[in-house]
């Protein structure tokens, strides 16, 4: 194996690793992590002035990026591996009283975002990465919270907080993609 085939498989298998860990950290932050915490509810963050959102919402914007990476690094059927991994550790992660509302939602979302990622990735990387999470956030958000809460109380929240995560990240997609360019490192 050449160095830039070893630097894109490494880089995928840490972009792999990371997008997986999303899926945990998540569902513990929403039960643990806040400037309140709703009974029998989530803890919440504020995303916006006025506006709160479950906590959890920061690792989801994320995870809907590094699935990308990953589909970028490993290709295809690796992104599809990565999907089913995230869902089976969601279901294993979630609390009781959220498990068939993360794992449904994050498979729906994730499921979606490879859909839109995989026809747009050849005719730009960032747009590409930012349509297809842009997509998935909103069908995360509502399954989540539909199956989860009965109620779309936090939607705007929700997409609110995922898609600052996903404009944060944006900057590491263009300098992955340029660096990708100067090193001649082709997608997988």
């Amino acid at each position: 194996m050449n160095s830039r085939n070893f630097e894109r498989s490494s880089e995928g298998i840490t972009f792999f690793l990371a997008f997986v860990s999303c899926i945990p950290t998540a569902n513990w932050l929403i039960d643990n992590v806040g400037t309140a915490c709703v009974p029998q509810g989530p803890c919440l963050i504020p995303v916006a002035p006025g506006i709160m959102a479950p906590s959890g919402v920061l690792m989801v914007g994320l995870a809907l990026v590094l699935r990308d990476l990953v589909q970028r690094r490993l290709g295809r059927r690796w992104s599809l591996i990565a999907i089913a991994a995230g869902a089976l550790v969601s279901a294993a992660f979630a609390p009781p009283s959220l498990l068939f509302a993360s794992s449904a939602a994050f498979l729906l979302s994730e499921l979606a975002d490879y859909a839109v990622y995989t026809p747009l990735q050849r005719r730009g990387l960032v747009r590409a990465v930012f349509a297809s999470a842009t997509a998935a956030l909103v069908i995360d958000s509502i399954v989540f919270l539909w199956i989860a809460f009965g109620s779309l109380n936090f939607l705007g929240g929700q997409i609110i907080g995922k898609a600052w995560m996903v404009l944060l990240a944006l900057p590491a997609v263009s300098y992955l993609r340029d660096r990708d360019r100067r090193l001649g490192i082709l997608p997988a």
